[in-house]
């Protein structure tokens, strides 16, 4: 089968940092289901492995954690799906990606795709949305207004991106929170205020002081989706007393929770791949809550992240599209879909 992978760690714009190559096709046992990848997008994660990790000598290791295409043979053991059903799903980070003709991943972390998407519509999704959801609920648990804070008001810095355009939908659909967006370029100001958001600050200046524009003194949780090392310690101060900070990023050289002791914030991270690395009990959550997107996405109550089409699955493809999440530019998502 036509793959994508790479022998050695190095920069997109080298031709040897993501190579066309062919692999065996592999089978499908157990809960484990083979789907016929026909579309992948690209995330931050996959630019950070691949520099980050290299294959064993003579090996290639194959990228890609988010795919949408259609199930050709199932595992003895699986019960949710059957060959000729449409899926979407993210994958595991401890098993070979989704740039590949076929792909072998758990029942339980995959779902039925919306049938109102392409495939391309639908590869947008999964990874991004099972950490907004995550993040949301799981982590920083924003599902009802309590006594603490009667109407939630969440602040998402780096929010033009892929995880931050499904979490302003998914909280302006689900939770009564207050959204308050990050953005510093007009085109994504006005993605995420076209996707929900009630206001956009510009992570570029103090968020204190256009906070206080808004008549805000502080906010009651926070996604902090970039550079966090950037804006920790402002975040610390415009969280309210019993508030929630979530992080999804690796702040350099790590972050000093002594600040966080006298208001009593509590800390969050939150890693989509943490259920399929460790098989929890809960494994099968992210079936089910893709399942819920699904249903959102075919009510229209969300819409697809999805940004760009760059063109078919391959390795020219793919370093480009690396190249474009590496300059920290992207909007949204951007998706291949195809093998030529």
């Amino acid at each position: 089968m036509k793959a994508v992978g790479y022998q050695q760690s190095l920069p997109a714009t080298d031709d040897k940092a993501l190579q066309d190559i062919e692999l065996p096709q592999p089978v499908a046992s157990g809960r484990d289901i083979l789907v016929r990848v026909e579309a992948v997008s690209v995330n931050p994660v996959d630019t950070k492995v691949r520099l980050r990790v290299e294959p064993e000598a003579g090996q290639y290791k194959v990228l890609g954690w988010d795919a949408a295409g259609e199930v050709v043979a199932v595992g003895e053991d699986v019960s949710q799906f059957k060959p000729g059903d449409k899926v979407f799903y993210a994958g595991s980070l401890t098993r070979p990606g989704s740039n590949s003709e076929y792909q072998l991943v758990d029942e339980r972390i995959v779902a039925l795709m919306p049938e109102c998407l392409s495939y391309a519509e639908a590869a947008a999704l999964p990874l991004t949305a099972i950490t907004a959801w995550e993040l949301l609920f799981d982590r920083l648990e924003i599902q009802q207004p309590s006594l603490k804070h009667p109407r939630p008001v969440l602040l998402i810095t780096g929010a033009a991106g892929g995880v931050g355009s499904v979490l302003i939908q998914l909280a302006r659909q689900l939770t009564t929170a207050t959204i308050i967006a990050t953005a510093s370029r007009p085109e994504s100001k006005q993605w995420v205020t076209d996707l929900g958001a009630h206001y956009v600050l510009d992570h570029s200046q103090s968020l204190t002081a256009q906070l206080k524009e808004l008549d805000l003194d502080c906010v009651s949780h926070v996604a902090s989706l970039t550079h966090t090392d950037q804006h920790y310690a402002e975040l610390v101060q415009l969280l309210a007393p019993q508030g929630k900070l979530a992080l999804i990023d690796d702040p350099t050289g790590g972050i000093d929770i002594m600040p966080l002791k006298q208001k009593s914030i509590s800390l969050h991270w939150e890693f989509m791949f943490t259920r399929a690395m460790f098989a929890t009990p809960d494994m099968i959550a992210q079936h089910q809550l893709l399942t819920d997107l699904s249903r959102l996405v075919q009510q229209g109550q969300v819409k697809t992240t999805l940004n760009q089409v760059a063109g078919t699955i391959n390795a020219a493809n793919l370093r480009k599209a690396h190249q474009l999440l590496e300059s920290g530019k992207a909007i949204g998502k951007v998706v291949l879909a195809g093998w030529k």
